[in-house]
């Protein structure tokens, strides 16, 4: 395991009487991507913040190699950042922009001639350095923002939802170029995003938040597999979630039917939440399977359907290459290991 290059201990941060952030406890690995995902308002940018000096923790530490950064202020320490709003220098050349950090440094022109074509190399605009800002895309602009910040080799780089502003498809296609500039310099990336998708296709850890507090931390299987809780489950992709008695270890009861699962530790005749994702549910002729239900709307989404299928209890969501009409009758069969079990959440 690579070691940690950052960690935050204990900490908080509140601005007047709102405590946004609530006893954070985090480490980041070197080499890692790590997306701080959650929705708006749970943190996540003012953690990103934090880490790059703009704003100081109320309490708590924020270490860098082991060593405490609390009062180092962004320019000295070893981390750069890209911001949704590029802020890049109208008046200047893609060639200026990039070459803006290393000429405060007061690097040798040949040295940083050689620098920026080997990282516009890197984000695959060779050739532009002569390019106003003015005259590119917005896909353009965001890479020479990134080149901009790794021309200048930091350790760190943070990304505050960097791919906002991009339609979707260039979006899609930044998401794997990010991925690939990350392995290729071997940097540290932490990216905030609330895109559940963004977050998927590029972390190696992914740090759910919500209300100022980390619901969990797991590789992108486990987040999307393991939820930890209701909120989790809900938030990355598409989930049906009903309430569920645990009858014992290995058995669960829901939707007035007891099921086999793969859970165990939840005691007896305790009260859970279940989690199954819309694909994971089988959907047969109707009498078979272990519910019974009626396909109330079918919507075509691309790749699958998207059912909706009344039982007597519930309205399950569920995607399917195979379509079922309105108003058929069906059954569904849902097998153990696709049944999450969650401790009962608490409002």
């Amino acid at each position: 395991m690579s070691e940690n290059i950052i960690e935050l201990v204990d900490v908080s941060k509140s601005y007047g009487s709102t405590e946004v952030l609530k006893n954070i406890n985090l480490y980041i690995r070197r080499n890692e991507f790590l997306t701080l995902l959650g929705p708006s308002g749970c943190g996540k940018t003012t953690t990103l913040r934090l880490i790059g000096g703009f704003e100081q923790p109320t309490k708590g530490n924020i270490l860098f190699e082991g060593k405490n950064i609390n009062s180092l202020p962004p320019y000295k320490r070893r981390v750069n950042t890209v911001f949704q709003k590029y802020a890049l220098f109208s008046h200047m050349t893609v060639e200026e922009n990039i070459a803006f950090g290393l000429k405060i440094k007061k690097l040798d022109p040949k040295v940083i001639k050689e620098k920026v074509h080997n990282i516009l190399n890197l984000v695959n605009l060779s050739g532009y350095e002569k390019r106003s800002i003015d005259s590119l895309s917005g896909g353009q602009q965001q890479r020479i923002a990134i080149a901009r910040a790794l021309v200048n080799e930091p350790d760190v780089l943070l990304l505050d939802e960097p791919l906002g502003a991009l339609d979707l498809k260039l979006r899609q296609d930044m998401q794997v170029e990010l991925k690939r500039m990350q392995k290729q310099l071997g940097i540290t990336f932490i990216y905030v995003t609330h895109d559940q998708e963004e977050a998927l296709t590029m972390s190696d850890t992914i740090v759910v938040m919500k209300d100022g507090v980390i619901q969990q931390i797991g590789t992108p299987e486990d987040i999307y597999n393991e939820p930890k809780n209701a909120f989790v489950a809900d938030f990355i992709g598409e989930s049906n979630i009903i309430p569920g008695l645990m009858k014992k270890d290995y058995l669960v009861e829901f939707a007035n039917t007891t099921f086999e699962c793969v859970d165990k530790g939840f005691g007896t005749n305790q009260p859970v939440d279940v989690v199954i994702r819309p694909e994971d549910i089988e959907v047969g002729d109707e009498n078979t399977g272990m519910l019974q239900g009626v396909v109330e709307s079918v919507t075509f989404k691309g790749v699958h359907y998207e059912m909706m299928i009344k039982t007597d209890t519930f309205s399950w969501m569920v995607h399917s290459t195979s379509m079922r009409p309105p108003k058929s009758q069906v059954g569904l069969t849902i097998l153990p290991y696709n049944i999450h079990i969650m401790k009962k959440a608490v409002d």
